[in-house]
């Protein structure tokens, strides 16, 4: 018994030192992928692809199921974007509140007859709108999928793009966001197939007419911390595996893919619960068969501001989903593991996804069981203990303190220093009890699916404008 006891701890030692030693390596090469990012944008000039015939079509999808309180605001902030060329497909998804109501009446929507060619599987689409007002706007109306995936795939069918830029219908991009996270794609269209920029927590900031203001960190700890984890995720993770080239999910609230290579591989699962990821993989999986030349790049500056959920029950509900979306784009492709085909995707990618991703949570909760087991039997000394619970922490902080940092050394969202100490302030509070109610989501998650219940569950959605008198209420 106490050497099973014995070896489960130095086991989960050894875990926690390679998945903390994973991440100090992703933060040094952020760092200098960072350094390289600044170099390039000081080297080119924007204008140029801004005034270019060249430059590419766009075709935004911004699926939308219940956004009333936000979509007139997320619908102009896409149709000022700062590109050449751009048409905006909003998805209705069988929202049952008011979202094509709010378009109908903020765009002059008109039914309109034109062709639906269904080329990727989606739910049956019940009419398309065109504005009156806005050309470049049409709006999918069609019938609830159960999923985002379902109502992507039905903007595909109608983009008439080369490129798609897909969103969430509750965010906000910066007016040159478009155009700078084309800057990869514009520069090497031969090799790069997919870009994604930094997803940002609006929560707080002052937003009018679809454009953000003023950038204000949220109050409620809850928020603050998610500003925390988007920063440390982004700027540390992303931009990490990008370096290598091995960057396994852009996310669906910002990013760009060329449009033939989508449909190539299907379009979006439509059952896929975390349909980016899923995306993602497999469309290496394609490519890595074809023995392609290809790249996926993470573009840290392109900003895209969405809500994040402001109560303990809506983070809860989101992370338990982000949880069965990983499993379930994981298990299916778990054939991919270790064959030389799939190379560094296979051998390095997707067993570090598995490892200290997907089972993480397992491995924790059985780790902290056996060292407590283990600290009672009097197996583990309470000094080791303690030191094994500082370094832990210790490091965990130190990368959310890397995160930040590497924001304000580089792009300076957060000017008033007050912010910017609230901030390194909410990294240390962020290990308790914030990390213990996200294990607790995330084995929820894994049960959740075990058993067959993939449902998104419904979001707590402020909305913009509500959010920002409630901020300035206080």
């Amino acid at each position: 018994m106490n050497t099973v006891i014995q070896t489960l701890n130095d086991a989960l030692f050894l875990y926690y030192l390679v998945s903390n030693l994973i991440y100090l390596f992703l933060l040094i090469f952020a760092v200098r992928a960072s350094v390289l990012h600044q170099r390039i944008l000081a080297s080119i000039r924007l204008e140029r692809f801004r005034a270019s015939p060249f430059s590419p079509p766009v075709s935004i999808i911004a699926p939308a199921h219940n956004e009333g309180q936000s979509i007139a605001q997320s619908v102009r902030s896409f149709l000022t974007l700062d590109y050449p060329a751009i048409e905006v497909i909003v998805v209705n998804d069988g929202s049952v509140d008011d979202t094509l109501d709010v378009l109908t009446r903020e765009f002059q929507l008109l039914r309109t007859d034109l062709a639906y060619v269904q080329e990727v599987p989606c739910h049956a689409v019940r009419g398309l709108y065109m504005s009156q007002t806005e050309p470049r706007l049409l709006v999918v109306d069609k019938e609830a999928g159960g999923s985002k995936a379902d109502a992507t795939n039905a903007g595909l069918n109608v983009a008439s793009s080369p490129y798609v830029c897909v969103l969430d219908a509750d965010s906000l991009l910066e007016k040159d966001a478009l155009l700078r996270v084309m800057v990869p794609i514009l520069a090497d269209p031969e090799h790069v197939i997919a870009a994604g920029g930094i997803v940002r927590a609006v929560n707080g900031s002052l937003v009018e007419d679809g454009q953000l203001r003023k950038v204000r960190l949220p109050r409620r700890f809850i928020e603050v911390v998610q500003v925390v984890e988007y920063l440390r995720a982004f700027l540390v993770g992303r931009e990490g595996w990008s370096y290598f080239n091995m960057l396994m999910i852009i996310s669906g609230a910002f990013g760009v893919f060329r449009r033939d290579l989508v449909r190539a591989v299907g379009g979006y699962r439509p059952a896929a619960i975390g349909e980016d990821f899923d995306l993602m993989v497999r469309m290496h999986r394609r490519l890595r068969e074809l023995n392609v030349d290809y790249r996926a790049c993470f573009v840290p500056d392109p900003v895209c501001w969405t809500e994040v959920p402001p109560d303990w029950k809506s983070v809860g509900k989101q992370r338990s989903r982000w949880q069965k979306g990983m499993i379930d784009t994981l298990w299916p492709n778990r054939d991919m593991l270790f064959r030389p085909r799939y190379g560094r995707i296979g051998f390095i990618a997707l067993p570090n996804l598995w490892i200290y991703e997907a089972l993480a949570p397992l491995i924790e909760i059985v780790g902290l069981a056996s060292i407590l087991l283990a600290a009672f039997l009097g197996i583990l000394s309470s000094h080791f203990l303690l030191l094994f619970l500082i370094f832990g922490y210790a490091f965990s902080t130190m990368l959310s303190i890397g995160g930040v940092l590497l924001e304000e050394i580089t792009f300076r969202r957060y000017n008033d220093w007050r912010e910017v100490a609230k901030l390194l302030l909410c990294c240390f509070a962020e290990h308790f009890p914030y990390h213990q109610a996200h294990l607790w989501w995330r084995l929820r998650g894994m049960w959740q699916y075990a058993r067959g219940d993939v449902a998104w569950g419904k979001m707590t959605r402020v909305g913009f404008g509500e959010a920002q008198a409630k901020q300035g209420a206080r």
